[in-house]
């Protein structure tokens, strides 16, 4: 695991969106596994500007998003569809057909869940999957729990977790609260991992993330048996790391 820490948002929102336009330009067919969350918003907006000013193209990409609402209408402007293309997706030349956000709002779950983990296995996985983190270490929707669940399904969302997006909504009663989420299983199967994190309340989940024992009431701990991670976060983030770990960017 490489950490970076970076002394501002957006130093890290460079920093990332570097490192996934290395991936495009290495390999131009690569599968994107994307994020949510005001975290990777600078990322997008300087995937953004790569393409419009330095030529990046994503014409032959695919994507993979990490989750969305359940029963929230994707043209609902808290849905993660929208959320998606109001970012990244009008402002780059990938192609509608290859994207891929989970449907909230399908009737068999079960059977869609099987279809969208078979889907990211016949485009060979995802190359580099970005992950945000949740201020109880959750990554995608995947919450504390007593086990680390294996693929794609429907999660239920904590008080926290619901508390943190209302911020999006008008009222926390406007949250959903549930979600369909790629398994910690089906991120941890991925090539290569980015992990973004931002701010002091993100601190304590990045050191439990990093430090402390791997356990499905930490999701994101299962990212230290991962072979490839970089995590590109913060000062503040990082303010409960030792500085002998990490490496200042």
């Amino acid at each position: 695991m490489k950490i970076y820490v970076c002394k501002n948002y957006e130093k890290m929102s460079a920093l990332a969106a570097n490192y996934v336009a290395a991936q495009v330009l290495m390999k131009p067919e690569s599968v994107l596994g994307l994020a949510t969350g005001s975290t990777p918003i600078g990322m997008y907006e300087g995937l953004v500007d790569k393409y419009q000013n330095e030529g990046i193209s994503f014409k032959d990409v695919t994507t993979f998003n990490l989750d969305e609402y359940m029963n929230l209408p994707k043209e609902n402007e808290n849905s993660y569809y929208t959320f998606m293309h109001d970012n990244l997706f009008d402002k780059i030349d990938v192609k509608e057909e290859n994207i891929n956000i989970p449907d909230g709002n399908v009737e068999d779950f079960e059977t869609y869940s099987k279809e969208f983990e078979n889907k990211i296995k016949e485009c060979g996985g995802i190359d580099i999957q970005v992950l945000g983190i949740g201020n109880n270490a959750h990554i995608g929707f995947n919450e504390p729990d007593d086990h680390f669940s294996n693929t794609t399904g429907v999660v239920k969302l904590t008080e926290s977790t619901i508390l943190a997006n209302s911020r999006f909504f008008d009222s926390e009663e406007e949250v959903p609260k549930k979600a369909i989420s790629m398994g910690i299983g089906t991120i941890v199967r991925t090539k290569k991992i980015l992990l973004l994190a931002s701010g002091k309340g993100k601190a304590e989940a990045i050191y439990k993330t990093v430090c402390g024992p791997v356990k499905p009431e930490v999701p994101a701990s299962i990212l230290q048996f991962h072979n490839d991670v970089v995590v590109i976060i913060d000062e503040e983030a990082a303010s409960l790391l030792d500085e002998s770990i990490y490496e200042r960017v």
